[in-house]
């Protein structure tokens, strides 16, 4: 039981030392600013990337309703009304009243 308990703490001792050591190549003496500022960058990025995809769906919103409210007047005299279903309109002139 002793020499499992031994090799675990060894093999973490071993990992935490191996990524002191990278991130002491990687980041050099400045570890914790470039850190906060990798991740300020990573949330900015985030913030970007959020408010351009709510953009996109209130344009695509905005152009879908307006596809809607179009497509009705051309398609040659017929409606939908919520009420009685189809319903037809004169396309061309007076009307007989």
């Amino acid at each position: 039981m002793v020499a499992q308990d031994y090799d675990s703490q060894l093999l973490e001792s071993v990992s935490v030392r191996r990524r002191r050591l990278r991130d002491a190549v990687v980041f050099g003496g400045a570890r914790q600013r470039r850190g906060w500022d990798e991740r300020l960058g990573k949330v900015f990025g985030g913030v970007v990337i959020g408010a351009v995809l709510c953009a996109g769906c209130v344009g695509w919103s905005f152009g879908s309703e307006r596809v809607m409210k179009e497509k009705p007047g051309v398609s040659g005299g017929v409606t939908r009304s919520p009420a009685s279903g189809v319903s037809e309109t004169p396309s061309v002139g007076p009307s007989s009243r």
